[in-house]
């Protein structure tokens, strides 16, 4: 089995490694849906981490509908994560109306070469799954990271069920959104996939002693990967052993 998690920092990086993960999707503003990271925050990932990085490539918040602009800053940024020595990026372009963008996925997954690339969670907005699931394979992805076009992944276990199925091990289907260590067994039941994504996170009150009236918005403290959430969720999806096995016969 394998464990991807959602990370927004350095510190969520170690943390995520420490607690047995087997891989990490970097990002920054995981409360806007994760955006791409600054290339500082990336190239010291990528010296401390021992596990695989892949780099969430998304310019903006919003939906998944990018200009030319913004097209080549996600190549750009892309061809920075494969100078770094980064394993993997995670990308998603879509058109107007809804399918996946074949003619603005093609140079991402071109300028990505040797490394891995995920189709992120663009693909819950397509208007036909079916068929995007097909142009995502088409475009040479390795992985699909879905909550079954629900609002998080237990609620969508039947759809990726059928996705993983209709995929046919020609590309992974990880399951994400809501995820943790409480349903994650059996979500691994219900749809039959083999890779998890999770944030395992909490959130930390900031540690100013002066916070000033009036400007609270500007006063929080930050959310970061835990430790201990994520141990959890590998031991609940660890194979039981023989003997419990057998003691359910």
């Amino acid at each position: 089995m394998t464990l991807e998690i959602a990370v927004n920092s350095v510190a969520s990086a170690l943390a995520a490694q420490e607690g047995g993960a087997s891989r990490v999707e970097l990002c920054s503003a995981l409360e806007l849906g994760g955006l791409t990271p600054s290339p500082a925050t990336i190239a010291m990932v990528r010296e401390r981490l021992r596990i695989p990085v892949y780099v969430l490539i998304r310019p903006r918040a919003g939906d998944f509908l990018y200009n030319d602009l913004e097209c080549e800053a996600m190549q750009r940024d892309i061809e920075y994560c494969a100078a770094q020595g980064c394993d993997g990026v995670v990308i998603g372009v879509l058109d107007a109306d809804g399918h996946v963008d074949k003619a603005r996925c093609r140079p991402l997954v071109d300028a990505a070469g040797k490394l891995g690339v995920t189709f992120h969670r663009a693909f819950d907005l397509t208007s036909a799954p079916g068929q995007a699931l097909e142009d995502v394979i088409a475009l040479g992805c390795e992985r699909l990271l879905t909550s079954g076009g629900q609002a998080t992944a237990p609620e969508g276990s039947a759809s990726i069920r059928q996705w993983v199925l209709q995929a046919a091990g020609r590309i992974a289907i990880m399951p994400g959104a809501g995820v943790s260590a409480q349903n994650v067994a059996a979500l691994k039941a219900a749809t039959g996939a083999d890779e998890f994504h999770a944030s395992a996170k909490k959130a930390l009150p900031s540690g100013m002693h002066w916070q000033p009236d009036g400007l609270r918005d500007m006063q929080g403290g930050e959310w970061r990967s835990e430790v201990e959430q994520v141990r959890a969720l590998v031991a609940a999806l660890a194979p039981s052993p023989p003997d419990q096995v057998r003691g359910r016969l």
